[in-house]
C-alpha cells in the first residue's frame, strides 16, 4: 500500500494500491505509437464518437468524423456497439494529456482521390439507400462514396409530397451519376435520367382539346390529382370538376377528363372535365343556329323560283307568295 493522504483530526489515512505499479500510460506498449494500427474494444460512445481501450487503462477517440470518408453524417451510437472490437489507426498521441486519437477510415486510402475513375459522369451504377429527407435520397455506391437523388430525379411522371412515397430506407436503387463535387465529397445522383423523357413522346397523345379516362386520387382545396393513362398525373382545378348535374366529382371516381393545358417543360397537365359537356351544350346551339339559317336559305331560295315563275300575279299566286314569305319572316326570326 502507498500512504496518500493522512488526515490529522479525523485520525484517517488514505491508502492506495494501484500506485505501487506505474501508470498504463507511462507503459505504454511499443506498438502504440502515432501512424500505427490497433486493436480496441468499445468501452464507451457518445455523439461525438465512440472510446476504444487499447489496453487496460489506456482509451482512444475515434471522432465521427474519422469513422468514413463519406460526407454524410455519421450517428456513433448506430455505428458502434458497447463491447466490439475495432482496428484503427493511431492518428496523435499525446503521452503528457494522456489522449489519444485514433481513425477507421485512415485504414483505407481516400476512394475520393480517384473518384472520377470509378463513378465518372454518366456512369450507371446500384446504390444502397441510407437516408431520405424532405428533399431527396442519399444513395451509399462504395464505402464512403455516396450521394443525393433529388425529389425532382425520382421520377419523369409523378410528383411525390416525400420521397419515401417511391423507395425506402434499406433498399437498393439504380442511379447515374448526374455530377461530382470532388472538394465537398458529394455525388449529384439521377434515377429518372436511366430512362428517356418520356414527356417528348407524349406530347400528341395529350394534345389540348383530346378526350382521356382518368381517376381522381386525391382532391385538396384548390382541385384534385387525377391519374391519366400511361402513369401521367394531371391537375384539374375545383371548377373543371363540376358534372352536368351539378355535383363535382369525388375521391376515387373515374370519369372523362379533357386537356387543357399540356406544358412540357414544367411536365405539367392540366385537365378538365367540366369543359367536355360544356363544350357539348355550346355545340348544340351552334348546331342549331347553323339549321335555323339553312332553313332560312332554302325558304329565300322557294321565294325567288315563284318570282321567277310568276309572269302575271293571279289570286292564287300571290296567296302562295304571302306563304313563303311569311314563312321567310319567321325562319329569319328563329334564326336570329
Amino acid at each position: 500500500m502507498v500512504v496518500l493522504d493522512f488526515d490529522d483530526e479525523k485520525k484517517r489515512i488514505s491508502l492506495g494500491l494501484k500506485q505501487l505499479t506505474p501508470h498504463p500510460w507511462d507503459v505504454l506498449a511499443e506498438n502504440i505509437a502515432e501512424g500505427n494500427v490497433v486493436k480496441g474494444k468499445v468501452v464507451n460512445i457518445e455523439d461525438y464518437g465512440a472510446f476504444l481501450e487499447i489496453q487496460p487503462g489506456v482509451e482512444g477517440l475515434v471522432h465521427v468524423s474519422e469513422i468514413t470518408w463519406a460526407n454524410t453524417p455519421i450517428n456513433a451510437k448506430e455505428f458502434f456497439k458497447l463491447g466490439d472490437e475495432h482496428e484503427a489507426k493511431v492518428v496523435t498521441l499525446d503521452k503528457e494529456s494522456r489522449k489519444m486519437s485514433l481513425s477507421i477510415k485512415q485504414l483505407s486510402a481516400d476512394p475520393w482521390n480517384d473518384i472520377e475513375a470509378k463513378f465518372a459522369e454518366g456512369s450507371k451504377h446500384t446504390g444502397l439507400v441510407k437516408n431520405i429527407t424532405n428533399y431527396g435520397v442519399f444513395v451509399e455506391l462504395a464505402a464512403g462514396i455516396g450521394g443525393m437523388i433529388h425529389i425532382s430525379d425520382l421520377s419523369w411522371l409523378k410528383r411525390f409530397n416525400h420521397p419515401s412515397e417511391y423507395t425506402k430506407v434499406g433498399s437498393n436503387i439504380d442511379v447515374i451519376i448526374l455530377g461530382i463535387d470532388k472538394e465537398n465529397r458529394k455525388l449529384q445522383l439521377g434515377h429518372k435520367q436511366l430512362e428517356e423523357d418520356p414527356w417528348n413522346a407524349l406530347a400528341d397523345t395529350f394534345a389540348i382539346g383530346s378526350l382521356h379516362e382518368g381517376t381522381v386520387i386525391r382532391r385538396d382545396d384548390k382541385g384534385a390529382t387525377v391519374q391519366l393513362p400511361y402513369g401521367l398525373e394531371g391537375f384539374a382545378p375545383n371548377r373543371h370538376l363540376t358534372k352536368e348535374d351539378g355535383k363535382s366529382i369525388a375521391a376515387d371516381e373515374t370519369a372523362q377528363f379533357m386537356v387543357i393545358e399540356f406544358d412540357r417543360n414544367e411536365k405539367r397537365i392540366v385537365v378538365s372535365h367540366t369543359r367536355i359537356w360544356e363544350q357539348g351544350q355550346v355545340e348544340a346551339a351552334e348546331s342549331a343556329k347553323k339549321e335555323a339559317r339553312a332553313e332560312v336559305e332554302h325558304t329565300r331560295k322557294a321565294v325567288k323560283n315563284v318570282q321567277n315563275k310568276v309572269e302575271k300575279a293571279t289570286l292564287g299566286d300571290l296567296g302562295i307568295l304571302a306563304d313563303l314569305k311569311k314563312k321567310l319572316d319567321s325562319d329569319e326570326a328563329k334564326g336570329e
